[in-house]
C-alpha cells in the first residue's frame, strides 16, 4: 500500500481524533495503529508543502503519551524547539490545516496562539522553554493553581546556556515541573557537546569507567550552575560510584531523574510521565528517540534525517525542486577557496553546519571548523578568543539567530576591535518559517555597534567579492548578509564610486534610488518604470551599508530626491542611517525610506509578504513617481521648507 493510499481519510483512527480526549480513550493496540497512521499522515502532507518531517516522526509516541497523561490546555505543554510540535497539532484538532502547512492561510510550522488554545509559546529558537516553564510553574504555585507544566526539550537545546540557567533556578524553586528530554542525538545534525556525549553514554549503558570519564567530560564543558555541580564533580574525583549513575548528573542539581526510557514505547513513556506528574517537584524524563523514525528515507539521511526539506517524493524522500545555485552554496564555495589561500581562516556555526554552508568547509578542512551547538552567544565570544589568538573566524548563522548574541558582538568582539566576520544567511523576509525566522532586524540592531561594517551583496559575484573584503578587514568585526533561496542573476555595475556601485544612471538626476542587497534587481525595474513617466533615476548598490559610505552622501547631494529600499526594518535601518549622514553633511535633499515595518508579519511566500508590504517594483515605482512629481507641483517656498525640515 502506498503512502497516499494509507492516508486516505486520515486513517480510520486518526480521522476520529478531534482532540486529546479521543486519545485518552484508546487501547494500547489502537494507539500503535494510530501512531502508524500519524506517520503516514505526516509524510503525505509534509511531502507536498515542505516542513520539519524528521523531528516529528521521532516524537509520535512521545506526544501521544503526553496527551494521555496531561490535560492540555489546562496543563501547559511547551515545545523546544517548536518545530517538533506537528503531532501535537494533529492531536489538538488541526489535521485539516496540514494541506496548507506553512502556506498563506494555513498552519504555522511552529506553535501558534492564534491557531489553538493548546499552544502557548510561539518559539522557533531553541533553549527557551525551560525558562518559560520555570516562570509558569512559579506563577501557578503563587496563585495556588494545580496545573502541570511540561517542557519537551530536544537534547540539542541543552547545548544552549539558557537551559542551564533555567535548570539551576528550577532546581532551587522546587516547583512541580516535568522536563521531557527528547534525546535523539541530534539538533539539525548530530548534537555537539559534552552533555550530548553524556546522554549518548546513557543510551549505550556503558561500564563504570566509561561513565566516569563521560561525566567528567560533561561537567568540564558545561556552564557551572552553582554548588550542586561542584558536589557532583567532587564526588567524581573521590571515585564514589553513586555519583556516576545515570541520574546523578541531574539529581545532584536537585532535579529527579527518570529514564532512560524508550521514546517509541507509548506505555513506557506514559508510565514515566505519570510518575513524574505526581512526584511534586521538578523531574526530568529522559526519552530516547530516533529522528525520522518509521520512514526509511529520513532514517537513512545522514546529514539531518530530513530535518526540514522542501516538497519531496513521499515514496523516496527525494526533493522535487529542480536543483539551483543557492546563496548559501556561493558563500560555502568561496569560503573554502579563501580558506585554501589563508590558513588563519576558521569557521564557526551553532548546530547548523549544513544549512549555513559551513559543512562544506568542514569537509575540506575538518580541523578548522567548530560547531558549538545551539549557543550563538558562546559562538560570538569564542570567535573573539580565536581572533585574539591570531585567527580570522567566520561565524555563519541565520540572520535572526544573531539577535541573541548582540551583547557579545558589541562588547566582546567590537569593543576589542577584533577581526571576526559574521555571515548571516536567511536575511530579510524568508517566508514559510514565519516571524521568528525573518532576518529583518540585523541592519537595524547591529547598525549601532561602533566599528562594525555591514555588507549586503546583490548577486553571486558581489557576494564573493564582499566576503573577501570582509575577511580582509583586520581591525574590527564585519557582517555579510544575504537572503535564502536561489541566488540572483549577476547584475554588473556601470561604474564604481568609492565603494558604491552605480547600476544605472540617466541624463536627468531626479531620483537617487538606493537599492540594498537583493533589492538591486527591484531597483532596476523601478528605474525603468519611473523613466516611462519622464524622470531620470540613478540606481546604486551601496555594497557596504554601515557605516554609510561618504560617496553615497555625495551622490545624494546631486539629486532632487533620495529613495532607499531595503529588506530590513525601517526603524534604524539603512534609510535612517543615510538620512542622518545627509543631515550631518548639510545635504538638504528630501529622503523617503521603504522597508519592512517593525511588526510580526505572518508566514507565507516571500513574494506574498513583500506584495503585502508594498515592496514590489510596481508599488515602489508608483510611490517614487508620486513623490518626485509632488516636488514638481510644490511651490518653491514649500520645497525649501521641506528641505530645511529634512535637515532638522
Amino acid at each position: 500500500m502506498s503512502v497516499e493510499e494509507g492516508t486516505a481519510n486520515h486513517g480510520r483512527l486518526l480521522g476520529a481524533v478531534r482532540g486529546p480526549q479521543d486519545v485518552k480513550r484508546m487501547t494500547a493496540e489502537q494507539l500503535d495503529i494510530l501512531a502508524a497512521e500519524i506517520r503516514d499522515f505526516l509524510i503525505a502532507k509534509v511531502s507536498r508543502t515542505g516542513g520539519h518531517v524528521g523531528p516529528n516522526l521521532g516524537v509520535v509516541e512521545l506526544t501521544l503519551a503526553m496527551h494521555r497523561v496531561f490535560d492540555s490546555p489546562r496543563d501547559r505543554l511547551l515545545f523546544d524547539t517548536g518545530h517538533q510540535a506537528y503531532v501535537h497539532k494533529i492531536l489538538t484538532g488541526r489535521q485539516d490545516g496540514f494541506d496548507k502547512l506553512r502556506q498563506r492561510g494555513g498552519l504555522s510550522g511552529y506553535p501558534s496562539q492564534a491557531e489553538s488554545e493548546h499552544d502557548l509559546i510561539e518559539n522557533s529558537h531553541a533553549s527557551t522553554a525551560l525558562s518559560y516553564a520555570d516562570g509558569l510553574a512559579k506563577a501557578y504555585a503563587l496563585r495556588g493553581e494545580q496545573r502541570s507544566v511540561v517542557a519537551v526539550v530536544g537534547d540539542g537545546a541543552l547545548t544552549g546556556g539558557m537551559c542551564w540557567e533555567a535548570l539551576n533556578n528550577i532546581a532551587t524553586a522546587g516547583n512541580p515541573l516535568v522536563i521531557v528530554v527528547n534525546d535523539n542525538g541530534r539538533s539539525y545534525s548530530p548534537t555537539i557537546g559534552g552533555l550530548a556525549d553524556h546522554l549518548s553514554s546513557l543510551r549505550l549503558n556503558p561500564g563504570y569507567e566509561k561513565v566516569l570519564d563521560t561525566v567528567k567530560d560533561a561537567l568540564g564543558s558545561t556552564p557551572l550552575v552553582g554548588k550542586p555541580m561542584y558536589e557532583v564533580l567532587h564526588a567524581v574525583k573521590k571515585g564514589i560510584k553513586d555519583a556516576v549513575a545515570p541520574q546523578a548528573m541531574f539529581e545532584d542539581l536537585g532535579i529527579k531523574y527518570v529514564g532512560p526510557v524508550d521514546g517509541h514505547d507509548i506505555a513506557a513513556v506514559e508510565s514515566s510521565l505519570r510518575a513524574a506528574k505526581h512526584f511534586g517537584g521538578p523531574v526530568i524524563v529522559h526519552a530516547v528517540t530516533r529522528k525520522g523514525y518509521g520512514y526509511r528515507p529520513a532514517e537513512e539521511d545522514e546529514a539531518d534525517c530530513l530535518h526540514g526539506p522542501g516538497a519531496f517524493d513521499a515514496e523516496t524522500g527525494k526533493l522535487l525542486a529542480v536543483p539551483s545555485v543557492k546563496w548559501t552554496n556561493v558563500f560555502a564555495d568561496e569560503l573554502v577557496a579563501i580558506a585554501d589561500e589563508r590558513p588563519d581562516v576558521v569557521g564557526i556555526t551553532a548546530a547548523m553546519a549544513e544549512p549555513t554552508g559551513i559543512a562544506t568547509l568542514a569537509r575540506k578542512h575538518p580541523h578548522r571548523v567548530y560547531d558549538v551547538g545551539i549557543a550563538e552567544q558562546h559562538a560570538a565570544t569564542s570567535a573573539a578568543g580565536l581572533a585574539m589568538g591570531g585567527l580570522h573566524p567566520v561565524v555563519a548563522v541565520y540572520a535572526t539567530f544573531l539577535n541573541r548574541a548582540f551583547d557579545q558582538v558589541l562588547l566582546d568582539v567590537a569593543m576589542h576591535k577584533l577581526p571576526v566576520t559574521f555571515v548571516l544567511d536567511r536575511a530579510g523576509i524568508t517566508g514559510p518559517d514565519g516571524p521568528s525566522h525573518y532576518g529583518i532586524w540585523d541592519m537595524s540592531v547591529f547598525g549601532v555597534v561602533p566599528g562594525l561594517r555591514i555588507a549586503a551583496p546583490r548577486d553571486a559575484g558581489s557576494l564573493r567579492e564582499e566576503l573577501r573584503e570582509a575577511i580582509a578587514v583586520d581591525d574590527g568585526p564585519t557582517i555579510l548578509r544575504f537572503p535564502t533561496g536561489t541566488v540572483a542573476a549577476d547584475l554588473p555595475a556601470v561604474r564604481r564610486v568609492g565603494t558604491v556601485d552605480v547600476l544605472a544612471e540617466s541624463a536627468r538626476t531626479d531620483v537617487l534610488l538606493v537599492a540594498v542587497g537583493s533589492f538591486a534587481g527591484l531597483g532596476m525595474e523601478v528605474a525603468a518604470r519611473v523613466a516611462e513617466q519622464g524622470y531620470g533615476v540613478t540606481v546604486v548598490d551601496p555594497r557596504w551599508v554601515r557605516p554609510v559610505p561618504a560617496e553615497l552622501v555625495e551622490l545624494a547631494a546631486g539629486h532632487r530626491l533620495v529613495v532607499t529600499v531595503e529588506d530590513g526594518v525601517r526603524v534604524g535601518g539603512v534609510g535612517d542611517a543615510l538620512a542622518q549622514a545627509m543631515r550631518d553633511a548639510d545635504v538638504r535633499v528630501p529622503l523617503r525610506d521603504l522597508g519592512v515595518p517593525a511588526d510580526w508579519h505572518p508566514h507565507g511566500t516571500r513574494a506574498q509578504i513583500l506584495a503585502d508590504l508594498g515592496l514590489t517594483a510596481q508599488d515602489v515605482a508608483r510611490d517614487v513617481t508620486g513623490w518626485i512629481s509632488g516636488l514638481d507641483a510644490q511651490p518653491v517656498e514649500d520645497v525649501e521648507r521641506d528641505e530645511a525640515g529634512a535637515k532638522n
